[in-house]
């Protein structure tokens, strides 16, 4: 399973130059029906030739300027796909995702990569993380409702109990040292021992404790901005020491509580995913009446030409747009005025499309719903920061 990064999303918005081909379909992963993926690819590919036949000013050899992505037609590229494929060209560039959702078939030409099939995977509503403890390992893990996207690699955070505690006692023994001081820091004040845990050491919750404070340290910088569910994995009586050592206001008091070493991304992912699911569909009931308490008192806006201007100046705090749904036109951002257009023409960008995409690059949220479910019923549906 691959996932579009946020840096990969920019570098899509950024590199490219001149004609741009953007094509989504939808792939099957199982039985007979392959065979049907590189039918309804070459089919694609045709209308891809055609659009780019009567473009404006199209590329002296459309075949070739397709060939990339020709390319990837063979079998064993066919029998490993995930929900949908999504495909990026222009001249001297060429980029592929499979991705975990369903898509629907799509070709788009234009001066700039169509990107909002693929919002749902980036939008911030449906992030979460997993943290594996262990007395021997400790990993940090992120997902999204579709699955596991990563591991993350946070730089000193311990990766045993015994290589944290040692580092923190010769830590502390320079401090003393530094001071002249013999009392060294302050013992943490924890009941219960567990004995036949690490090494023979008599009080081992004290130790854990002070092994994941050093965690839980490693952790706030990454974690400082952001407002994911954080979920704890591991065997029982390690959950609530780490609790105790939590300073993120977003973790989850539901665990996923045994041992996960066997479990593969997939069963963690499930596991997680029911727990944090209710709390996402309870956020963005409180998105859509945050929403609608911001339109009363003028800090919302449901007109997308408000709403487009402020994406653009980092103003949309939090948006919704409809999947499958483009409005065409045009946005010049040195005069910032728009024109709408019923179709697509020469130049034309899907506008949903790009307040989408500047919403997230400025830390926005971005809600991509159904149609029917945009507040209001509205094309687009934001809250302003200011």
């Amino acid at each position: 399973m691959s996932f579009l990064s946020i840096e990969e999303l920019k570098e899509l918005v950024e590199q490219p130059q001149g004609i741009c081909v953007s094509i989504y379909m939808p792939t099957a992963q199982l039985g007979s029906e392959i065979q049907q993926n590189s039918v309804r690819f070459k089919n694609l590919i045709r209308q891809a030739e055609a659009a780019l036949e009567k473009y404006e000013s199209p590329p002296a050899n459309p075949e070739q300027f397709l060939q990339p992505a020709m390319m990837l037609d063979e079998d064993d590229f066919w029998q490993h796909q995930d929900g949908g494929l999504a495909l990026f060209i222009s001249e001297g560039f060429f980029r592929f995702y499979r991705v975990p959702i369903d898509m629907i078939e799509l070709v788009v030409v234009n001066t700039s990569f169509h990107l909002k099939p693929l919002i749902p995977l980036l939008s911030g509503d449906n992030r979460f993380y997993i943290l594996m403890l262990g007395q021997r390992d400790v990993r940090l893990l992120e997902g999204n409702r579709y699955g596991m996207t990563r591991e993350v690699e946070i730089e000193g955070m311990p990766k045993s109990m015994d290589e944290a505690l040692q580092y923190d006692e010769e830590t502390s023994k320079d401090e003393q040292r530094r001071q002249g001081a013999g009392a060294g820091r302050s013992a943490l004040q924890a009941g219960g021992s567990y004995h036949g845990h690490g090494g023979g050491r008599e009080n081992v919750k004290e130790e854990l404790l002070r092994y994941f404070y050093l965690v839980d340290k490693s952790l706030h910088d990454f974690f400082r901005n952001r407002r994911s569910p954080l979920v704890l994995a591991g065997v029982n009586y390690l959950l609530p020491i780490y609790q105790e050592a939590n300073t993120y206001n977003f973790i989850v008091e539901e665990g996923i509580q045994h041992n996960t070493k066997e479990r593969t991304a997939q069963e963690l992912h499930a596991e997680a995913w029911a727990i944090v699911e209710p709390l996402f569909q309870v956020d963005q009931q409180k998105a859509i009446d945050y929403y609608h308490e911001s339109i009363a008192t003028g800090k919302g806006s449901n007109d997308l030409d408000e709403v487009i201007q402020g994406a653009f100046y980092g103003r949309v705090e939090q948006l919704f747009v409809p999947v499958g749904v483009q409005k065409w036109g045009y946005f010049d951002r040195d005069s910032m005025q728009i024109e709408r257009h019923n179709e697509a023409q020469p130049g034309d960008e899907d506008l949903l499309n790009a307040a989408a995409i500047q919403t997230i690059f400025h830390g926005g949220t971005v809600y991509a719903v159904e149609p029917g479910a945009v507040p209001d019923e509205a094309p687009v549906a934001a809250v302003f920061r200011y």
